[in-house]
């Protein structure tokens, strides 16, 4: 008992040690930001702020702006939302001497004195990457993650890290080191992950890029509750190198890491920095494919996809007419819009997303708890990853009469069965799905599809008991399909009175919470998914400005 004592005591002491370093950091940024305006009082923040990525990095390069009056005008939005949101666990104070050696660099890059946010998870030299774990603390990156040091030979200016759920396996951002982070739209509503951070950092104005990774939908779903774009590339067309992963050798869903932004633009001039000579020599797994400029700014008529529900999580009212209008949009505009039929989503997600990710009967994922003292932010996951197998077994046992094609039937059952395969082994992805799924796209003759998204965003606390609801998002991980989200509409009164009558698609347990996690959203964003056939990241940034556009 004394060494348990003494063994949370001394882990409780890390955390406390990581909280006053996150107070110091917003301390470093307070008094940073104070010093520039008492020493530039004529400088027009507001001005600043307002401009968009493009038209920022425009004046920057022909030094029309300097680099010092924007990084100082984010540092101190920065800290303004971070105090409202809690998003940010770190500023790189390093970031201020990054800022005054750019102006010495050759020929500026095309980030050059651009500010931008890092997800907790990405590496930084230096400094942790925490994933929410106590034993991650005090362990900081022996280097930079290429796609930092491409940002920075880009010219582009990293100056916070921002947080995560613990483990990433989650929707939402919460862990016990840095706590809570709440969506800068409405503070009782989460803000989505696991990018969560990001989301609110970028979608509360006080970063103008940021970075995150998706395994399951951690760039879109924060991008959709906190009502603003990203860009989920192919797994491999930007490096992952010095990036850490929630779940260690799995192979059966694509990670991949992308861009976060108030707008398209900014998405594709992001796109067109990072993927550069620099970051193939660096890293030489990536494919060297440049962006291809001439599909991005084409103006022919596209033949789009598109479908309203998966037949699984049943769309709420605002999701499903965020498609409906999107179509007509395109429609109007002279695109061709065909109806794609999805099949087996369940299937999918839960024989080869989910039992992949935990292929080794969640052994994995329970090794990163080992030692930690809260591990709620998973909920169902963790609890059934412990269960023994006999209880695994009665629990799907159980549930089959109930829900034999549903919810329940199919995460007891198929989530951790008693006969799971060694890491090594890993349920690789469903490659006789991901042939099927293209074999439909191309008899339709499709060059991009229009989707759902999961929205509006979730109240705190419900994505961890709705995991399932994963589904629009992890499908394209499945795949491995380049996935954008775009803003479209707001939640209306009448969205809001149709939501009474939803029931869902099993009527379980499931279905009656997520209900309740859409209630009282009027006013909140909703967005689409658009999506394209791998490596064509170009094409989807395409058919997201035309839906933005439109």
């Amino acid at each position: 008992l004394l060494l348990l004592w003494r063994r949370r005591r001394g882990l409780w002491g890390k955390v406390e040690g990581a909280r006053q370093r996150q107070e110091r950091s917003l301390v470093q940024m307070e008094m940073a930001a104070r010093r520039f305006r008492e020493q530039h009082p004529s400088v027009n923040v507001v001005s600043i702020l307002t401009l968009p990525l493009p038209e920022l990095s425009r004046k920057l390069r022909d030094g029309s702006l300097p680099p010092e009056h924007v990084f100082y005008a984010y540092v101190g939005k920065a800290l303004q939302i971070a105090t409202e949101t809690n998003c940010i666990t770190e500023y790189l104070q390093e970031s201020e001497t990054q800022l005054r050696k750019a102006k010495l660099m050759g020929k500026p890059g095309l980030l050059y004195g651009v500010p931008v946010s890092i997800k907790d998870s990405i590496d930084c030299q230096g400094h942790d990457s925490t994933l929410g774990f106590i034993k991650n603390l005090n362990k900081p990156a022996a280097e930079d993650s290429v796609v930092v040091q491409v940002l920075k030979r880009q010219g582009a200016i990293p100056f916070v890290k921002t947080n995560v759920p613990q483990s990433l396996i989650s929707y939402d951002c919460k862990n016990l080191i840095f706590g809570q982070t709440f969506n800068p739209l409405l503070y009782t509503r989460s803000p989505g992950g696991s990018s969560g951070g990001e989301g609110a950092l970028v979608g509360g104005g006080g970063s103008i890029l940021g970075f995150g990774t998706d395994v399951g939908g951690s760039l879109r779903f924060p991008a959709a509750f906190c009502g603003i774009c990203a860009l989920k590339p192919t797994g491999n067309r930007l490096s992952k190198k010095g990036i850490i992963s929630g779940v260690i050798g799995q192979k059966a869903v694509a990670a991949a890491v992308g861009p976060m932004a108030k707008d398209v633009e900014s998405l594709a001039l992001c796109m067109r920095a990072l993927l550069c000579e620099d970051m193939f020599n660096l890293d030489s797994t990536v494919p060297p494919l440049p962006f291809n400029e001439e599909v991005y700014s084409s103006t022919q008529p596209l033949r789009i996809g598109y479908y309203e529900t998966d037949f699984f999580t049943m769309p709420s009212p605002a999701m499903r007419r965020a498609v409906r209008e999107t179509k007509q949009l395109l429609e109007d505009a002279g695109h061709t819009l065909v109806p794609f039929e999805l099949t087996n989503v369940d299937y999918v997600i839960f024989n080869f997303c989910i039992r992949g990710i935990f292929a080794d009967g969640g052994a994995s994922f329970l090794k990163k708890f080992k030692g930690e003292l809260e591990k709620n932010s998973t909920g169902l996951l963790l609890w059934l990853a412990k269960s023994p197998d006999w209880l695994k077994t009665l629990l799907s046992w159980i549930a089959k009469p109930f829900s034999p094609a549903g919810h329940q039937g199919s995460l007891s059952q198929q989530l951790w069965d008693s006969t799971s395969t060694p890491l090594t082994a890993s349920a690789s992805p469903p490659q006789e799905f991901c042939h099927q799924f293209i074999a439909q796209w191309k008899k339709l003759n499709l060059d991009v599809m229009l989707c759902p998204m999961l929205g509006p965003a979730l109240s705190i606390g419900y994505p961890g008991k709705l995991s399932v609801a994963v589904s629009y998002t992890m499908l394209y991980n499945a795949l491995d399909f380049p996935a954008g989200v775009v803003p479209v509409t707001m939640v209306t009164d009448e969205d809001e009175e149709e939501l009474k009558g939803y029931q869902g698609y099993f009527r379980d347990w499931w279905d009656r919470t997520l209900a309740k996690a859409f209630r009282g959203s009027v006013g909140l964003p909703v967005a689409v998914q658009c999506v394209a056939l791998p490596w064509q990241e170009e094409l989807c940034l395409r058919l997201m400005k035309e839906v933005e556009t439109l």
